[in-house]
Formats: C-alpha cells, sequence, structure tokens
C-alpha cells in the first residue's frame, strides 16, 4: 500500500514542497488582487455615475459594455479563486490585466494606469507561485 497525498497538501511528488510561511504569503498577496477585482469588478456591475464616466468619456467604451466587462472579471476572479481552476484565472486574469494596459495606451493615460494594472499582474501571479506547487511547475 503506497501512502497517498492529501489533496490540499502542496506537495507534487516531485520532491518539492511549499513552507507554510510561503503559502500564507502567497495567500495575502492574492487575497489584496481578489479583493481589488472583486470590487473593481462589482463596481462595474453596479455602474455608479464616476464608473460610468471613466469608462465612456475616458476610455471610450459604450456604457452597454461596462456590465458586461465586469461580468467577464469576476469570472476571471472566481475561476483564480478555485484552487482546481486558480493557473487559468491567473492566465484569464492576465488577458483581462493586458486589455486594460491596451486601453491606457490607446488613451495615452499616465504611466501609474499602466504600472497599477502591471502590479496586480504580478500580484496575481506571485501569490500564486507561492502558494501552489503546480504554478511552480507550470512556470518553470
Amino acid at each position: 500500500m503506497t501512502p497517498q497525498t492529501p489533496p490540499n497538501e502542496n506537495f507534487a511528488g516531485s520532491g518539492q514542497a511549499i513552507s507554510k510561511a510561503q503559502v500564507w504569503s502567497g495567500r495575502i498577496i492574492s487575497g489584496f488582487a481578489v479583493l481589488f477585482f472583486l470590487m473593481d469588478g462589482g463596481m462595474k456591475l453596479a455602474k455608479p455615475s464616476f464608473v460610468v464616466k471613466a469608462s465612456v468619456q475616458t476610455l471610450g467604451y459604450p456604457e452597454s459594455e461596462i456590465v458586461g466587462i465586469g461580468v467577464l472579471l469576476l469570472t476571471c476572479t472566481l475561476f483564480y479563486v478555485i484552487p482546481r481552476t486558480s493557473i487559468l484565472g491567473a492566465v484569464l486574469l492576465t488577458g483581462y490585466l493586458g486589455g486594460a494596459i491596451a486601453s491606457q495606451v490607446r488613451v495615452q493615460a499616465s504611466w501609474f494606469n499602466m504600472v497599477f494594472a502591471l502590479v496586480f499582474g504580478c500580484f496575481v501571479w506571485g501569490g500564486l507561485w507561492l502558494r501552489d506547487i503546480r504554478a511552480r511547475n507550470f512556470l518553470f
């Protein structure tokens, strides 16, 4: 009888293990990103006037697309939060953030806006890398 690795343990059978400190650091970093994405997606669903103004006047998106963008962001975030689909979620969020950066470049926004999205992409992958051995194997 061979011992089986519990499904919630961070060990991939490749001789690597992740310490509890790394797992918690990854959860905290990922948590910051998730909280921001949930807030941003929720604001797009609620459509307060400043979100509509920023999307329509500043970025040039039609008001009818704001809810769809919010649903997309929340769906990608959901994939990221579920452990089994977290790598897919990270890939999807990377694409979403790439689109956000492209939108900022198109309207010639300040560097802060572009770097802000880039930093959250680093939070997504850095947090995942710290907390999930599969992400480490996927990336390296």
